[in-house]
């Protein structure tokens, strides 16, 4: 037997070149290790769509269905085998053991997600006293009843008369038509906000109301009953508080709306629709999300719009293709997420040796080409001397062009084209082309701060989370260190490296960004392990030495924090509580792929850590090539809302073991 080590004292040049051995080490067979990659290969490759792209479903929590419930019911929907199929997935899939729904699977019941399952229960014909409905009912009383839920789940009740419009938090229209030099403009909210929040102000200023049946109310959900029920805003203990200050502001628009004297009003509102009506064009619906898009159908159904008026039509046939009707059950997707999930199959499938000029990654980069966008739209507020270039999430999104898909499509270009020697530079005019044009927004999109957010440029204020109707927790689009360490990866590969002051710049945004324990934070996904995956590999590929502190602390922290069955795992709770849920949780595939490739881009090819997600990966993968994964690990609001995306736990796993074989110097071996 050989001597027990210390890994997390080991030096990583001992690591690396293989000269520290553990008994725990499980010897990975470089030949199943290419088995597993040849099958995963292949289930991706049949996955392809026929113009060569890559989707898979993009999977949130119970408020999709029954927000769409409420919309519908809104919209007068007498289709009630559709409502009910809707509820069906709702009540089958998500029930907590306290009776309540949470806002990820396993996670604990959250008061606004449960309050609205029971209340479009209500309007599909279920009743109150159902078992489940009991349970639900109980354990949202348990977590302080409806006066306890976010402002958006406090709107939507008021337009049924469900909640006093007074303790909803008001959204002035007259905020929207702000200079942009001003502090407080649109601009310097966050691309989503400003999607979910300019149809929510118009619907605040008209206050539409749906008249429901008696039965379909939910004034059983009070805390001691309706009547008398507080549904104040409620000011933070200490007096002196920006959240004070703001609801000061708020009770005088409260006032002001009630004023016959509103001078702004009219071209506030006026205003509003026509950013609607304009961020409609070219894309799959407003923000091409499902907040904004179900909001902006209200806000032009209070203006007066009729059913079969273009633009309401628009919005629902986009929605309507969210759906995924199972058998009687009908769930919904938040978004569609083509343009990320094949610029990551092409970068997996490449780095696990299919070779650039393969015909599928062909036919994925020419459908990519396509999709780059030609508009200067929003960003150029911030950006005006900047050329548009960028690439979006979705099929059509052409004013929400966003960083992170950008360099996934720009890395994927690289690695496609740039084949046996080949510059970049000297590439087809259209394809260089296109590169410089990504390169030059990328570049243009950088912050101050020397980092990278996701659609905007220093889209930093923080006093703006302070706001009352700010509490879906993502007012803001801050530089982070996930995004940042990705672009710095991308430019890796264009030749840009430590030397010239926007990469040095970076490399410092992520230094200052660790944290004390050698984690870095991810705001994407889920969470430490994905912040930490993405940043040991975007500072080695610019030859960060090894034992620089960055790099040896980031590897220690992920090696600590494997599981005994040698994968890692995470839970969305450690957004909320990182003291004791960070890296914490049952082992997943696309995780274990995360620190797999953080650990090879650190130097850990070798490590006992290595070897035991590898055979993670590989006792776990099915006979088809793919794997299983139930959890949640991707991010959309941190605290607020997650996703499942359905590919995740098959191109990462290809892409870790396509990067161990590289650093290997095997890859080729594959083809």
């Amino acid at each position: 037997m050989e001597p027990q080590i210390d890994y997390l004292s080991t030096t990583h040049s001992q690591l690396s070149t293989g000269t520290v051995r553990s008994a725990n080490r499980i010897e990975v067979d470089i030949a199943q290790v290419q088995g597993a990659v040849r099958r995963a290969q292949d289930w991706l490759l049949r996955q392809q769509q026929p113009d060569g792209h890559w989707v898979g479903e993009l999977e949130g929590d119970t408020i999709l269905e029954s927000e769409y419930v409420l919309l519908l019911q809104f919209l007068g929907e007498t289709d009630k085998s559709k409502l009910r199929k809707l509820t069906n997935y709702i009540i089958r899939h998500w029930q907590n053991d306290d009776g309540g729904f949470p806002m990820f699977p396993g996670g604990p019941s959250d008061v606004s997600a449960s309050v609205k399952v029971y209340f479009a229960c209500k309007l599909t014909g279920h009743t109150a006293d159902e078992s489940f409905m009991v349970r639900l009912r109980e354990c949202v009383l348990a977590l302080g009843g409806v006066t306890q839920c976010n402002t958006f789940t406090k709107l939507y009740l008021a337009i049924f008369g469900q909640y006093d419009w007074d303790g909803v938090p008001t959204i002035p229209p007259e905020v929207f038509i702000v200079p942009n030099w001003f502090y407080f403009n649109i601009y310097e909210m966050s691309s989503w906000s400003r999607a979910i929040l300019i149809p929510l102000a118009i619907i605040n200023e008209a206050r539409p109301f749906v008249d429901i049946a008696p039965e379909c109310g939910i004034d059983e959900l009070f805390v001691g009953g309706k009547t008398g029920a507080s549904t104040k805003l409620k000011w933070d203990k200490r007096r002196i508080t920006w959240r004070n200050a703001f609801l000061v502001a708020d009770r005088a628009f409260k006032v002001y709306n009630k004023s016959k004297i509103k001078p702004l009003r009219v071209k506030a509102i006026r205003d509003a629709e026509q950013w609607l009506l304009d961020h409609q064009k070219g894309c799959g619906g407003l923000g091409a999300i499902f907040p904004g898009m179900t909001h902006a159908v209200m806000a032009f159904k209070s203006l007066g719009y009729p059913d079969d008026h273009p633009s309401v039509q628009h919005e629902l046939n986009e929605l309507k293709k969210f759906e995924i009707e199972d058998g009687d059950e009908i769930r919904v997707q938040p978004c569609v997420s083509p343009v990320w999930d094949t610029a990551i199959s092409v970068n997996a499938l490449i780095d696990s040796g299919i070779p650039g000029d393969h015909p599928a990654i062909r036919k994925a980069t020419t459908w990519l080409l396509q999709k780059q966008t030609t508009t200067k739209a929003d960003w150029s507020i911030k950006a005006p001397n900047v050329e548009p270039g960028g690439w979006f999430f979705e099929y059509e999104n052409e004013a929400y062009p966003d960083i992170d898909d950008t360099i996934m499509v720009l890395m994927a270009l690289h690695k496609a084209y740039c084949i046996r020697g080949t510059h970049w530079k000297d590439l087809p005019i259209a394809v260089r082309t296109t590169m410089e044009r990504g390169l030059d927004w990328t570049f243009g999109m950088q912050n101050k701060d020397g980092g990278w957010a996701s659609f905007d440029k220093d889209n930093d204020k923080m006093l703006f989370q302070h706001i009352p109707f700010a509490d879906h927790n993502a007012m803001l689009d801050p530089s982070t260190a996930d995004i940042t360490a990705r672009t710095i990866e991308m430019l890796s590969f264009y030749g840009f490296t430590v030397g010239d002051p926007r990469i040095d710049a970076a490399v410092q945004f992520i230094r200052k960004d660790q944290q004390s324990d050698g984690s870095w934070f991810g705001r994407w996904g889920v969470n430490y392990i994905y912040g930490t995956w993405q940043c040991l590999r975007g500072l080695t590929l610019h030859n960060i030495p090894l034992n620089d502190p960055m790099i040896v602390n980031g590897m220690r922290w992920m090696r600590k924090v494997s599981n005994k069955d040698g994968g890692w795992g995470e839970t969305c709770l450690s957004y909320d509580d990182p003291e004791n849920h960070k890296a914490k949780g049952p082992s997943t595939a696309s995780q274990t792929a995360w620190a797999i490739m953080g650990l090879v881009n650190g130097g850990g090819h070798h490590l006992v850590e290595t070897q035991n997600g590898l055979a993670y990966l590989m006792k776990t993968q099915r006979s088809d090539g793919t794997w299983d994964e139930q959890w949640f690990t991707g991010t959309g609001f941190p605290k607020v809302f997650y996703l499942r995306y359905h590919l995740y736990r098959h191109y990462f796993p290809l892409w870790a073991m396509g990067q161990y074989l590289q650093r290997s110097g095997i890859t080729s071996n594959l083809t």
